[in-house]
């Protein structure tokens, strides 16, 4: 996870379903990183939305669950189309909106400077 972990934070950098089939492709040990970083916070996630994780606690710090929806954002939508999943990473999704909340509620502005940061 460690090794998926830095390539994912280091080198995923698509903002299109293609980028990330050229950079992930079937298959491949990045298509291996990738799933299992994205499906780590996306079950993460789950368990905050099904209240076995305490939302406010785990947002304490958080942060690594948001840097994995900033890199995904852009492609997700692209997923749920092209493999007729409407709900793929959606726990992920909600719970970087609520992480989103929370954040801007103690400053303000905070993850858009973080997620402007990430996204480039």
């Amino acid at each position: 996870m460690r090794v998926a972990r830095d390539w994912f934070g280091n080198d995923f950098k698509a903002k299109t379903f293609e980028e990330a089939a050229q950079l992930a492709p079937p298959g491949s040990q990045n298509s291996a990183y990738l799933r299992m970083v994205t499906s780590y916070w996306d079950m993460v996630a789950s368990f905050i939305m099904s209240g076995v994780l305490h939302e406010d606690l785990f947002f304490e710090s958080g942060y690594e669950l948001a840097v994995c929806w900033e890199k995904v954002r852009d492609i997700v939508p692209a997923i749920r189309e092209r493999f007729e999943s409407p709900i793929y990473m959606k726990n992920l999704e909600e719970v970087a909106k609520r992480y989103e909340a929370y954040l801007d509620k103690q400053s303000p502005g905070l993850y858009a400077r973080m997620a402007a940061s990430l996204r480039g």
